[in-house]
C-alpha cells in the first residue's frame, strides 16, 4: 500500500517568516497551517517532524514558482543522450528542452533554472532542520533519525548539483544577509561534504524493513549507501565503492522484483527493489497557478502519447535505443512502447493516428486510462511514484567497481543476477555473460543501459566513462569537450550575487 502525499511545504522569506502549508504526524498527509514565525518554530517534536518532513518536498517538484521551469531527470538524462528524442509536438513545444538536448542551451534556459533552484531550496531547508533540531527537547532517537534523514537529503541535492554543474557553493547553514554573494568551492570539496553527510546518514537511518508503514517513503540506511556509492563510482573510487557496495547487498533488505514489468506498475511501486522512490499519489487537483504543490507524478501525462492517449508525447526512445536491446530480451517491450503493440487499456498503438507519427513511446512512466485521475487538472496529478534508485542499479555499479578492483568473478556475479532476472526463466535469451577485460565492461555497459532505460541515468553514465562527446556527436549534435559535461550555472545566480559565482567554461 502507498502511505503517500505531499510533504509539508516551507517557503523562507527574507523577512524571516517562516509559511507552513502541511504538517504530518503521518509521513506526507497534508494539513493547513496558520503561518508562524521562525522563533516560535522549532520548539516540539511536531515542529522537527514537519521540518524534515518539508525537506523532502522539493523531491516533488517539477516547476519552481509557476515560471514553467519544468526539469525532470529523464530530460537531463535521456533527452540530453542518446536514449531519447524531446518528443512532443515538434520543435516549439517546449522550446529549452531542445536547446538541452542539441547542447545550445545558454544560462538563461528554465529548465537549468528550475533544477538549480529546487536543489538549493532542499538544501537550505535541510541545513535549517540542522541548525535548529537538535535544541529542541524531544525523543533521542527520533532526533537523531531525523537529523540523519536531513543529511541524507543535503547530500543527496548536492549530488544532483554536481553532477550536473561541477563545484557549485557549499552552504551548511542558513545564511546571513552579508553572506549571499557565495564563490563556487571546488568540485572535490563538494564531493567529500557529500561523501561526509551520506556516511553519517547511513550510519544512524534504519534499514527499510525498521520503518514503520506510515513512514514509508523517507530515507533509509540502503538509501543513504546508495547514493554514497553513486557518489564514489562518479570519482571512480573503486575501492570504497564497491565495499559499500556490498554492504548494501550484503544487508538482506532488497531483492530483484521477479517481474522486470511489475516495477513500473502501481502495484510494483516501493517493491522488494527500491532502494529510494520519489512518492506521488493522485486525485488531489493539483493547481496550476501554484504547481509545485501538486502531489501528483505530471511524468504520466508528460510521457504519455499523444492523440487518442491523451499525453503530450515527450521522451521519444531513439532508434539506437532500441536497437541495443537484445533478440528477445523483455525489457524492450517494458521500456518502449512499439508499433502494434497493446498499451494496457489504451488499445494498439498506432502511429499513424498520432502528430506527429513517433514510432515509439516511452512506456515506464505510461500509465492505463483506469489510473489517469479525473477532474481539473488531471494532468498534474499522475499516481506514479519515481523509482530514482533501484537495487538492480546498486548491483550494476557493484559489478563496474568489482571490474576495476580486478575482481571479475564478483563483477560477472552480478551483473548475470540483472540477466536473470530479465529473462524470467527463459533460457533461450539473455545467456550469463561470460566475458573477460573490456569486453566484460562493454557488457556491464550495455547492462546499464538496457536495465535503466530513460530513468534518468544514461548521460551521466556517459560521463563517468569518458565516451560522452563521441557517443553525443554520434548523433550529429554539436557536441563541444570540456563544456558540455556540465550545464551553465543559471545568469540569475551569477547577477544576484554580483558576479562572484562565475559561470562555467565554454557559456
Amino acid at each position: 500500500m502507498k502511505i503517500i502525499n505531499k510533504y509539508i511545504t516551507i517557503c523562507v522569506l527574507a523577512v524571516g517568516m517562516l509559511t507552513l502549508n502541511a504538517c504530518a504526524d503521518k509521513f506526507l498527509d497534508r494539513q493547513p497551517l496558520d503561518q508562524v514565525v521562525e522563533s516560535t518554530f522549532y520548539k516540539t517534536e511536531s515542529d522537527a517532524i514537519a521540518a524534515v518532513n518539508a525537506t523532502y518536498d522539493p523531491l516533488q517538484w517539477y516547476l519552481v514558482y509557476g515560471r514553467g521551469d519544468w526539469h525532470f531527470r529523464w530530460l537531463f538524462g535521456e533527452i540530453v543522450a542518446d536514449n531519447a528524442d524531446k518528443g512532443g509536438s515538434g520543435d516549439n513545444d517546449q522550446p529549452p528542452f531542445l536547446q538541452l538536448a542539441t547542447f545550445t542551451a545558454n544560462a538563461n534556459n528554465g529548465n537549468i533554472e528550475g533544477e538549480w533552484a529546487t536543489k538549493y531550496t532542499g538544501i537550505y531547508r535541510a541545513n535549517l532542520v540542522l541548525e535548529k533540531v537538535p535544541a529542541i527537547e524531544m525523543n533521542a532517537d527520533l532526533k537523531a533519525r531525523l537529523l540523519a534523514e536531513a543529511k541524507f537529503l543535503r547530500g543527496y541535492y548536492y549530488y544532483e548539483l554536481v553532477i550536473k554543474f561541477g563545484g557549485v557553493p557549499l552552504i551548511t547553514g542558513p545564511l546571513k544577509t552579508n553572506e549571499y554573494n557565495l564563490t563556487r568551492n571546488t568540485k572535490e570539496e563538494c564531493w567529500a561534504q557529500i561523501e561526509k553527510d551520506l556516511t553519517e546518514a547511513a550510519s544512524v537511518l534504519p534499514e527499510r524493513g525498521q520503518y514503520a508503514s506510515a513512514d514509508l517513503g523517507r530515507a533509509t540506511k540502503g538509501a543513504a549507501n546508495g547514493y554514497l556509492l553513486k557518489a564514489l563510482v562518479f570519482q571512480k573510487k573503486w575501492a570504497e565503492a564497491e565495499a559499500v557496495a556490498n554492504t548494501i547487498i550484503n544487508s538482506g533488505q532488497y531483492s530483484l522484483a521477479s517481474d522486470y514489468t511489475s516495477i513500473f506498475t502501481q502495484a510494483g511501486e516501493n517493491g522488494p527493489g527500491s532502494v529510494f522512490e520519489i512518492q506521488y499519489r493522485s486525485g488531489t487537483n493539483g493547481d496550476w497557478g501554484a504547481p509545485w504543490l501538486g502531489e501528483g507524478n505530471v511524468s504520466n501525462v508528460f510521457t504519455r502519447s499523444r492523440g487518442p492517449f491523451n499525453g503530450w508525447g515527450f521522451i521519444i526512445p531513439t532508434q539506437n535505443l532500441v536497437d541495443e536491446f537484445e533478440t528477445g530480451d523483455p525489457r524492450l517491450a517494458a521500456t518502449v512502447v512499439q508499433a502494434g503493440d497493446v498499451v494496457g487499456d489504451w488499445g494498439v498503438y498506432d502511429p499513424t493516428k498520432l502528430d506527429p507519427p513517433y514510432q515509439y513511446a516511452a512506456r515506464k512512466f505510461f500509465i492505463d486510462m483506469a489510473e489517469v485521475p479525473t477532474g481539473e487538472n488531471e494532468h498534474l496529478n499522475g499516481p506514479g511514484n519515481d523509482r530514482i534508485l533501484r537495487y538492480a542499479d546498486i548491483l550494476l555499479m557493484h559489478a563496474e567497481a568489482a571490474y576495476h578492483n580486478g575482481n571479475e568473478g564478483a563483477a560477472r556475479m552480478s551483473v548475470n543476477m540483472v540477466r536473470a532476472r530479465a529473462r524470467g526463466g527463459n533460457s533461450a535469451i539473455l545467456p550469463d555473460v561470460t566475458a573477460t577485460g573490456p569486453n566484460l565492461l562493454n557488457a556491464i555497459y550495455h547492462e546499464r543501459r538496457v536495465e535503466l532505460a530513460l530513468e534518468g541515468h544514461r548521460f551521466f553514465d556517459l560521463i563517468r566513462w569518458g565516451t560522452v562527446g563521441n557517443v553525443m556527436r554520434s548523433t550529429g549534435v554539436n557536441f563541444v569537450d570540456g563544456v558540455h559535461e556540465l550545464f551553465p550555472i543559471p545568469q540569475s545566480q551569477i547577477d544576484v550575487t554580483n558576479g562572484t559565482l562565475v559561470q562555467n567554461p565554454g557559456y
